[in-house]
Formats: structure tokens, C-alpha cells, sequence
């Protein structure tokens, strides 16, 4: 009986989570795989269209005739069984289409315009050799064009290991290359040659010797010349000669943070709780329990140690293990840490790679030869198998949550992965998020307490300065008195601060004080942000540019200004106050430039500067033991924000960077400047009490209604047009309502609180439940019925964890 698949097709117009029935051609019958991806004719037309196999059978209820695979992609899946079964739980839970889902785990090479490439790795009969790769080691894979007779034996040569598809990418980015050489004679020809040298061409004598040794080889350049010991020039005469052919051959891709061959770190000595924890997660591991540990440890624990021997204990029973961390600006100090540790086992994933990097960080991670995974969030869909262990480190981090469609959380995914691999996963934090809190508090989750830092030290002093009384005394500054004397203090004892600013840029606007006009931006509802750096005005939403304004563009006055604050006025003001500070400043502007986290973090770190100024990606993960202060320079910025975990997320970041202070041998102190000295996340943070936090904080939780207490979920329209968009969200609201009854509490619809981004209106709905069985059934509805309206140009996106509502 012939065989057929069902496949899932990618038109974006038409996309559809329910998989076409197609027969696979009488050549391929029992070779292709779930997971492969192929093309298929679609529509009446001659269209042909990609897809993933995302089943197969012998049998089709279908009484007409089927249409047939065209061609296959790869010869190999590319997504196991596990990441197929976890796309299909992502759509469902996300409210997306699988093929997104299917897409977002592969890296972007994949997924770009490639050259595919079919390399002989091991030794084929002569007709194989012949017929199929006509007598070359390497030819280029062009399916659809080959007979499918051709194809099959390929999949016969896969199967056996023999053969591998290497891709080779068109315009988005290249193979990385360096310059080989290939000998061009026998070794006799080379005797021949050395015969007509003169006595004083002992550096060419050398290379013949040379070359007969590598023959039938392709070597780098470089790595021949460290070998031999002979000079580039000597080379080049060689290749002149007719000696040796020079070649671009392609070379691996390795991430800056695994190029470094540092010496194996040994394992540390753990305290009482940190043998606790760790003998809480082995017992897991080896017992193959899907158990969820909240390891809540103040900053300075030693929480990584514990990550780092429980990995060690996944790996001595031949498991994998996946690490996240939320940003890529942490990446550095933890990788270095686990790469440290584990060597070569270790792969690195995480947005700041090129699509080179990703790619082979993949293809490593695919065929086996790395164990440990670490990455921001996009690494929790790693190709590992037999996953012992997984570790989202900063859990409370909002970075874990994408916002693009799938809108996966990737705590969530975590949980389901780990659920499939029957492993643990560790959720590690010094400020958990709500939601896990009150889950290990009605043990959910198994929490695991780390009270003290691991060298005794007590946490960092903390004093919080009143600005109100400051003004009184002082004109306008971004420092207090206390905090610049400190910061001087720190530089005669050759210590280091970290300051923390919540803003970037020179200002957040300009003003014109005759008539009180703000240079808005033209796309978005929003003031633009002067960057003094490039002399322009800035949007940090859709990225419009404008020179800074000398008059006003509405009064035509001179009297134009800026106000607020932002990292490179207060760089320009701490250098005016303190001539003598060596200051490095990291915030997006000074680090859009790929390596730039790593070269501002690496110049701290060897004392090439005194303090390091940024905004919140310095607030969390980094390790010097010679700051000894912190400062935070506006600690109320978050708390004025119209959004429900304004209080929580503003406790994290101060704790977060308070814990940077005081964290080896020499006392820390935190000085947090605010206008209001009084809020109880401020005094809280101030006394390191994150239990009395989480208290007040679940009280004001229950009475609003709001998560851990209630789910969340928020539905967004947006239009260039704000009647449009409006109109939209009002027939969903209703739409809602008829369905739902009294099942949900839905608020809006209302604009956003930025009600136009980059030429859009955007109108919300949230909605708040326990239990509704409705809700699901509804919102799938609403997402297949979006794909209609996007013709129109509305845009309608659900997210069902949404961490903001502003």
C-alpha cells in the first residue's frame, strides 16, 4: 500500500495547524521521516510551497487522487520527535500557527536563501562514487532537479552516515573561510624539484619537505605555517612555482565567548545549603524525576556553583543540560564560567551570534558533540537529546518572555521539556517572580534557600537619599552629595563603582520654554531622545532620526532646551564633577557593535576604569570583587509606570544591583537616590527582605485581581488608521462578551499608553480569569479569523502571559 504524509504547508497567507495529505513518490517510499522538510505543489497552479512531514501513514480517507512530494530539503530531519510534539503544544498554548512554532526553533541559516552542498564522509562503492558525486568529494544538492531514483540512493548513503549536507548561505551571510593549501605533486615530482634548488634555498628545501608530508590533504595556511615554521612569503613562491595550490577552505564558526582556552576549572567547595540544594537536584537527575526547584538564593550565593555541579551530575549519567540566561550582556561571565568547567561540551546560543555561529552552534549541538547548552531563550529549543537537567538562571527576568508571535514564555517551555525528558528543572533567583514564589509556597514547586553568600560576608550596607531634600539644598544634579563623595572615596582606596541609570541617551526630550512645544516623533506617539554622541534626535521605537532643532520648530524661539536624564549626561556631568574618574559607559548605544558587552565588561574587570556606568543590563550577573559601591541613580523611574508589577519589578532591579556591591573580601555599600524614600519597595529593598515583599505584594495582588490570582491574557489591534483599529477591538469586545458571559473579567477596549508606534494605532483588551473553558475555544477562533483581516491591513496579535499591559 503506497505510503502518505501529512504536512504542514508554510503559505503565509493561507496558514492552517491542520497538516495536507500528500503521497510520497514510489522511489521514497519508507526513507522520508517526521521532521523532514520538503517542497509540495499547492493551490490549481504549478506553486510549489515548503513544509515539514509532520506524520505518516499507509492510508488516506481522501478518494481522489493525491498529490505528490516534489522534492526533498534535506536529507535528515530537522527537528527530532520531541521539538515536532513541542511545536504542536506551542501553537495550541500560544495561539500561533506550528509553522511559526517550527520556524522559531531553527536557527536562521536554515531558513535563509542557502546553497546546499552534499559531502562525502566516509568511503562509497565505485558506482555511487561515480554516478552520484562524478568522482568529486563534494557536489552541490539540488533536489528538485534530481531524479528521485538519485535522491534515493542519497538517503540510503545518509542513513549510513557516509554522506552530510553542508549549506553554504547566498547574500544574508557566508560561510566563514580562511586560505588553505592543497600539495600539487607526488613525492616523487617534489624530490624532482629539490634538486634544482641552490644551497641557499634552505627555506624552500624546507617547504618541499613539508608539502610531502601533508600530501593529499588540504591544510589551513595559517596552522601550516605555526607547524612548519615557514614564513607566508615562502608560500607564496610555492604556489608561483606550481608546488601547492592555495584555496578558500571553510573553517567553524566559534562564538568569541568559547575561543578563549582557559584552564579547566576545578569543582569549589560548597557550604551546608549549597550541598543541600545540590543534593536535592542530583537525587532528581538520578532518579529521573520531573520536579520543579525554585532555588531562591540572596545575590552572592553561590547559586551558579550549584548549577554548575548539578550539570556535572546530569553529564556523569551521559544526559545533556540546558542553561538560559536572560541577556545576552550576562552571557560572558557565565559562559567563561560553565566553558570553564565543561570544555568543549559547552555550545553557545543566544541573539548577538552571526547566523554563521548559530548555525554551527546548531549542527554541534544536532550531531551530539556538545552536552551543555547555554543561551538566552531561544536556547531552550536546542536539539539536545536525553536532556537531564534544565536551568533557567534570573527566572524572574521579563526577557524570558518573547514578544513576537509565538509569544512563548520560556519558563513554560522549559517545564515542557523537562516533563518529556522526566528531568528536573531549576528555577534560580535572588527576587523570584510572584508567580513561582506562591507555586513553591503551596509546593508546586520545591524550594531550595541559599540565606548567606558563600564567603561570609554579610550583604552590602544600603542608604536611600531624598532628592525632594536634596533640591532644598543643592541646584538640579543627578548626584546627591553622599553618593559623588563615595564614589570619590572609592577612587583613592583604588576601588570601583557601578552606577545604574533606567534610561539611555543624552535626554528623554526637548522642550521649548516660550511656548512649552516637545519634538514628538512623527511615527509614534512618543518624544524624541536627544543623542548627543551622533547630534540627533532619536525614537527608540520605530528608530526615526532627526538633527537636534536650534530654534523651535512651532514659535520659531531660541529658547529651546532639554530635560531629564539620560547615561550620557550624566557621563558628561560625573566627568565635570570628578576630572580624575576613569568612567565606562554601557548601555545599547555602546554596545550595538557585536563583541562590545564583552570588550567594556573585560576593561572593567583588568581595572581600566574606576566606574561603570549603565543602564538595567548592568544590574544583574556581573562578579568584581573590587566594587565596593553602588549607586542607582533614579530609582522611581519604573514605579510610575501604569502597570501592575511596577512595585515587583522595580524591587528586582534594586536588589539585583545592590547584590553587585561588596561581594568578596571588601565591605559593599548601595546608595539608592529617590523621590519617594518612603515606598515600601524601595524600604524593603533596602533591608534585602524579599519575604516581607512578597507579602504586601500578593495582598495587593488579591485585592486587584491580578496574577499569581488570576491568569492573564491580552489582545492587541493595530491599524494605520485609528478608526479602523478601534472599530476592530470594539467588535472583538463584543465578540468576547457574547462568548464568554460572566466567565472572565475583560477591561477595555483601550489605546495603549503609546497609542501609536511606528504609524500604527494600537488598542487593547485584557482579560482576567481562573477557569474558562470558553476563553481558548474563542480566542483560536479569533486567531484564525485574523488572517482574513490582515488584507485589510489590522493586525491582531493574543498574548496569553502578557508581562506588561502598558
Amino acid at each position: 500500500m503506497a505510503e502518505i504524509a501529512q504536512i504542514i504547508v508554510d503559505v503565509p497567507t493561507m496558514q492552517t495547524n491542520q497538516p495536507y495529505t500528500y503521497q510520497v513518490p514510489e522511489e521514497w517510499q519508507h526513507q522520508i521521516q517526521r521532521g523532514m522538510r520538503v517542497t509540495v505543489p499547492f493551490g490549481n497552479g504549478s506553486r510549489k510551497v515548503q513544509g515539514f512531514v509532520v506524520g505518516l501513514d499507509e492510508q488516506s480517507n481522501y478518494d481522489g487522487e493525491l498529490k505528490k512530494i516534489d522534492s526533498l530539503m534535506e536529507l535528515t530531519p530537522v527537528l527530532n520527535e520531541e521539538l515536532l510534539d513541542l511545536s504542536k503544544w506551542m501553537a495550541n498554548e500560544t495561539f500561533a500557527f506550528q509553522i511559526t512554532c517550527m520556524h522559531t526553533m531553527l536557527p536562521n541559516l536554515l531558513k535563509a536563501k542557502t546553497t546546499k552542498y552534499l559531502k562525502l564522509v566516509d568511503e562509497v562503492n565505485e558506482t555511487d562514487f561515480d554516478e552520484l558525486f562524478h568522482g568529486l568529494e563534494e557536489i552541490e544538492f539540488i533536489p528538485e532537479s534530481m531524479p528521485k531514483e538519485t535522491v534515493s540512493r542519497l538517503l540510503k548513503l545518509k542513513k549510513e552516515q557516509k554522506v552530510e549536507i553542508t549549506y553554504h548561505v547566498q547574500n544574508r551571510a557566508k560561510p566563514k573561510t580562511a586560505v588553505g593549501i592543497s600539495p600539487l605533486m607526488s613525492f616523487e615530482q617534489f624530490e624532482e624539484q629539490r634538486s634544482t634548488l641552490t644551497a641557499q634555498a634552505k627555506a624552500q628545501n624546507k617547504l618541499l619537505s613539508y608539502l610531502q608530508s601533508i600530501i593529499g590533504q588540504t591544510i589551513k595556511l595559517s596552522d601550516a605555517r605555526t607547524n612548519s615554521k615557514i614564513s607566508n612569503a615562502t608560500f607564496t613562491i610555492g604556489e608561483q612555482k606550481g608546488w601547492l595550490k592555495k584555496l578558500p577552505i571553510e573553517v567553524y564558526r566559534t562564538p568569541i565567548e568559547l575561543q578563549k582556552n582557559s584552564n579547566r576549572e576545578k569543582e569549589l567547595t560548597l557550604n551546608t545549603e549549597q550541598a543541600d540544594a545540590v543534593s536535592s537536584i542530583t537525587d532528581a537527575i538520578d532518579q529521573k524525576q520531573n520536579k520543579t526547584f525554585l532555588l531562591e538564593g540572596v545575590t552572592g550565593s553561590g547559586k551558579t556553583e550549584v548549577y554548575l555541579q548539578s550539570i556535572q551530575n546530569a553529564l556523569n549519567h551521559n544526559q545533556t543540560a540546558i542553561m538560559l540566561v536572560p541577556e545576552i550582556s550576562l552571557t560572558p561571565q557565565i559562559v567563561s564560567r560553565v566553558e570553564k568547567r565543561f570544555g568543549k561540551d559547552v555550545a553557545v546560543m543566544h541573539s548577538g551570534l552571526s547566523n554563521g555561529e548559530k548555525y554551527d552552534e546548531w549542527r554541534r549541538i544536532e550531531r551530539g558533540e556538545a552536552h551543555v547548552v547555554v543561551g538566552a531563550r531561544s536556547a531552550i529549543f536546542a536539539p539536545l537529546k536525553n536532556i537531564g537537567l534544565i536551568i533557567l538562571d534570573e527566572e524572574h527576568e521579563t526577557s524570558y518572555k518573547q514578544d513576537e508571535t509565538p509569544r512563548y514564555h520560556a519558563r513554560e517551555v522549559a517545564k515542557w521539556r523537562a516533563k518529556y525528558h522526566n528531568a528536573p528543572l531549576v528555577l534560580g533567583s535572588a527576587t523570584p517572580s510572584l508567580e513561582s514564589r506562591a507555586r513553591a509556597q503551596k509546593n508546586v514547586y520545591q524550594q531550595l534557600m541559599l540565606t548567606h553568600r558563600i564567603n561570609k560576608r554579610p550583604m552590602p550596607s544600603v542608604s536611600v537619599v531624598d532628592m525632594r531634600e536634596e533640591l532644598k539644598h543643592h541646584t538640579e544634579s543627578n548626584f546627591s552629595t553622599q553618593l559623588l563623595e563615595e564614589v570619590q572615596t572609592r577612587i583613592s582606596r583604588g576601588e570601583q563603582t557601578i552606577l545604574m541609570l533606567n534610561r539611555r541617551g543624552y535626554s528623554s526630550f526637548i522642550m521649548c520654554r516660550d511656548c512649552g512645544f516637545v519634538l514628538q516623533c512623527p511615527n509614534c506617539d512618543i518624544s524624541l531622545t536627544l543623542h548627543m554622541d551622533t547630534h540627533t534626535m532619536k525614537c527608540h521605537y520605530c528608530g526615526h532620526e532627526e538633527p537636534i532643532p536650534d530654534i523651535c520648530p512651532n514659535c520659531h524661539s531660541h529658547q529651546i532646551r532639554y530635560y531629564g536624564t539620560g547615561t550620557q549626561k550624566v557621563e558628561t556631568e560625573l566627568q565635570e564633577k570628578i576630572p580624575e574618574a576613569r568612567i565606562l559607559r554601557m548601555d545599547v548605544d555602546t554596545t550595538r557593535r557585536k563583541g562590545m558587552h564583552e570588550k567594556i565588561l573585560r576593561q572593567f574587570g583588568h581595572h581600566d576604569a574606576d566606574i561603570l556606568l549603565g543602564t538595567q543590563m548592568i544590574a544583574k550577573g556581573l562578579d568584581y570583587p573590587n566594587v565596593t559601591l553602588v549607586g542607582v541613580l533614579n530609582a522611581d523611574t519604573g514605579l510610575g509606570l501604569p502597570d501592575f508589577r511596577a512595585s515587583e519589578h522595580t524591587f528586582q532591579l534594586l536588589t539585583q544591583v545592590s547584590g553587585r556591591a561588596g561581594r568578596a573580601d571588601k565591605p559593599g555599600q548601595v546608595i539608592i537616590q529617590t523621590y519617594n524614600p518612603d515606598h515600601y519597595a524601595i524600604q524593603l529593598a533596602k533591608h534585602h527582605n524579599f519575604e516581607k515583599f512578597f507579602e504586601i505584594e500578593m495582598q495587593l495582588r488579591h485585592r486587584g485581581n491580578y496574577p499569581p490570582y488570576y491568569y492573564t491574557t491580552q489582545i492587541t489591534v493595530s491599524h494605520p488608521e485609528e478608526k479602523m483599529a478601534a472599530k476592530t477591538i470594539f467588535s472583538i469586545g463584543k465578540f468576547l462578551q457574547d462568548g464568554l458571559g460572566q466567565e472572565c473579567v475583560i477591561l477595555g477596549p483601550t489605546p495603549r499608553s503609546i497609542a501609536r508606534v511606528n504609524r500604527r494605532y494600537f488598542y487593547q483588551i485584557v482579560i482576567k480569569y481562573k477557569h474558562s473553558n470558553k476563553l481558548h475555544e474563542l480566542l483560536t477562533e479569533l486567531m484564525q479569523r485574523s488572517q482574513k483581516l490582515t488584507k485589510n491591513k489590522i493586525q491582531i496579535s493574543i498574548d496569553p502571559d502578557p508581562q506588561y499591559f502598558i
